[in-house]
């Protein structure tokens, strides 16, 4: 039986989560809803569904939604899901708050409900290729970049874009943090539009993480250094290489990946996990631990910032 789904706001973001709901033989997009009523009825006629007026009457048609609203609306519109008993795929950065995050984790345990978070990296096939060659990370370098998107301007770059790659540093080194150096710099916002962050952890792994989105080219691509090997991996292109030491040489190998829409995965995912009541790969607790790190890092920029202004 198939999974009705819903999604609560269909801006850039949530347009595309549509779609594939569309799309998956294993979900039915049966409602969508945005504030704004027109573009939500143009979208729903485009997918073959319907727009309904009110978020309670979304609630009360589906079984899971994804939750594409505002960062600072995320904890309101998922408590009414959750409260209803609906599973949630609630969008990157999972809050604007740690103590919300948690009011949300805690409130998905006590419904039994799954609470994904949209850290859309852990689904690129690339992913899976790196999990298979890393088992000691050393070093890790990612580099985040992209034009200014003219939208997610509530929220700093950290938050906006360089959250997936700390997710993705989290999962990868899997140490408590020691120390974190950041730097952040606002150009056509209010908020840091560029960014990096030299974390390092309790067992020696170092991870430098650079996030901007004033860039002219766009860029997502992480490299990591271990004591076998060096992999140097493109999310974009869902391509990359494996350098590994050959005697005095160093031997380069294409890493063959099985290309895919990371979004697809994420969602198909969300809907295996929402139909079989199983803990998905990035849970509300992982969303919130990338969320504390931002908070963090977002924090000791803004306190550069004033200490300058001073």
């Amino acid at each position: 039986m198939k999974v009705k789904a819903g999604v609560v706001g269909v801006g850039a973001i949530g347009r595309n989560h549509a779609r594939v709901y569309a799309e998956l033989e294993s979900a039915d997009l049966v409602a969508i809803y945005d504030a704004n009523h027109d573009h939500a009825r143009a979208l729903a006629a485009e997918f073959g569904t319907e727009a309904v007026a009110t978020l309670e009457e979304l609630v009360a048609r589906v079984d899971a939604a994804s939750v594409a609203t505002p960062t600072v609306t995320h904890r309101e519109v998922a408590t009414q899901l959750l409260s209803a008993k609906k599973h949630v795929l609630v969008e990157k950065p999972i809050s604007d708050s740690v103590d919300d995050a948690k009011a949300m984790i805690d409130l998905a345990a006590e419904m039994g409900c799954v609470l994904q978070v949209g850290h859309i990296e852990r689904f690129n096939p690339v992913m899976s290729r790196l999990e298979a060659v890393l088992d000691s990370p050393k070093f890790i370098e990612c580099h985040r970049l992209s034009p200014f998107p003219q939208r997610s301007l509530d929220i700093g770059v950290v938050l906006d874009l360089m959250i997936h790659d700390l997710e993705i540093v989290l999962h990868l080194v899997n140490s408590p943090i020691a120390s974190i150096d950041a730097v952040g710099i606002p150009v056509l916002t209010r908020r840091e539009d560029i960014a990096n962050a030299r974390i390092r952890f309790e067992n020696g792994c170092v991870a430098n993480i650079t996030a901007s989105r004033i860039s002219p080219e766009k860029m997502r691509k992480i490299r990591v250094f271990q004591g076998d090997a060096y992999l140097s991996l493109d999310y974009q292109d869902q391509s990359g290489w494996i350098y590994r030491k050959d005697g005095m040489a160093i031997a380069r190998e294409e890493v063959q990946v099985e290309k895919d829409e990371p979004l697809k995965c994420e969602l198909a995912a969300f809907i295996d996990c929402a139909a079989k009541g199983e803990q998905p790969k990035v849970s509300g607790l992982q969303g919130a631990a990338a969320l504390d790190v931002a908070l963090e890092i977002t924090r000791m920029i803004e306190r550069e910032a004033a200490g300058a202004e001073a």
